[in-house]
């Protein structure tokens, strides 16, 4: 009985101590971070926005790392596949990724099921920029503010065509958003990138868009295009004459595009601490800023937690209009 009893205490004082060792490895593991390169996951094809973020940030956070950041694009399923990619990585903390509205906020609604849930699969690091879109219609039109557009569409119910860069992207939904809001109706045409919207409003298959400022301001600059507003509640910095649809009549719409930093909720919260700290630091780098800021981007940097609400506001945002257009993803 003696020895029974001797076994069962060496027993008890085994599985204490190998309890302890747990977290004692996780914070090792913590304070050894990060021992070799990082992996930077960009659901979306080179040269995208996306893509210009990860790496913009992802150079200068290697150097406050002290480790090499590799970008790794990984397109597909409307930025499903990337996104699964990093909420499945191995949670060493040492594959990270960027990501967007889609994948992280609208897909719940568009798709019938994901691979992945961005409430528990996927941790949130920082949200880094914003991007409004510009709501513009051709120079040619002879419409040169908002009210006059409004009126016209509320006159004409679907004798206007308005593009974006997909069905159930931002570019989609602040326009459908702005109709609801007026009452008006227009016919959507998705194309598959921001050149080829651009291409069917100067052409005359469309009539009005709001499409990202990169693609847009070099063509109001020379005069074919003409902004009316952003989509964003409040002016953008780096558009600061352009008036936003509250102040031009519309309220309540927010409809700008960002990018944001996620990692699998796995990762062990003090490297996931480390991690969103160093990209905090990135993004409020001047120069960093500067790169972003010629792509009409504007640094956010936000703790993890705000970004967290912010995509919740999102997602009511949204998927009350999705739901009422009946979109699905593609």
């Amino acid at each position: 009985m003696h020895k029974e009893w001797k076994r069962a205490a060496a027993r008890g004082m085994m599985a204490a101590l190998a309890a302890c060792a747990l977290p004692l490895a996780a914070q090792a593991q913590a304070q050894a971070w990060p021992a070799h390169p990082l992996k930077l996951i960009v659901p979306f094809g080179p040269g995208s926005s996306p893509d210009q973020v990860a790496r913009v940030v992802g150079d200068r956070l290697g150097g406050l790392l002290g480790q090499t950041v590799v970008v790794e694009n990984r397109p597909g399923a409307s930025g499903n596949i990337g996104t699964n990619a990093i909420a499945k990585a191995q949670p060493d903390g040492y594959t990270f990724g960027v990501s967007i509205t889609g994948p992280l906020v609208n897909n719940t609604v568009l798709f019938d099921s994901l691979p992945y849930d961005p409430a528990k699969d996927i941790a949130p690091l920082t949200l880094a920029v914003h991007q409004p879109n510009v709501l513009v219609v051709p120079a040619s039109s002879g419409i040169t503010n908002v009210a006059q557009l409004l009126d016209t569409l509320k006159k004409n119910p679907d004798k206007y065509n308005f593009p974006s860069t997909g069905a159930g992207t931002v570019s989609h939904l602040s326009v459908e958003l702005m109709l609801q809001q007026i009452g008006a109706k227009a016919v959507h045409a998705p194309y598959p990138s921001s050149p080829a919207a651009l291409t069917s409003l100067l052409s005359g298959d469309t009539q009005f868009a709001a499409l990202p400022p990169i693609a847009v301001m070099p063509m109001v600059k020379d005069g074919r295009l003409k902004a009316l507003a952003v989509t964003s509640s409040k002016r953008s910095a780096l558009l600061p004459d352009i008036p936003t649809l509250g102040e031009a009549g519309v309220p309540g719409i927010e409809g700008s595009a960002w990018i944001g930093f996620v990692i699998s909720s796995k990762v062990p919260a003090d490297i996931q601490k480390k991690l969103s700290d160093a990209l905090i630091t990135a993004l409020k780098d001047p120069e960093v800023g500067k790169k972003l800021q010629t792509q009409y981007m504007e640094p956010a940097a936000t703790m993890p937690q705000e970004f967290r609400r912010y995509m919740d506001d999102e997602l009511k945002r949204w998927a009350p209009l999705i739901k009422k257009l009946g979109l699905k993803g593609q």
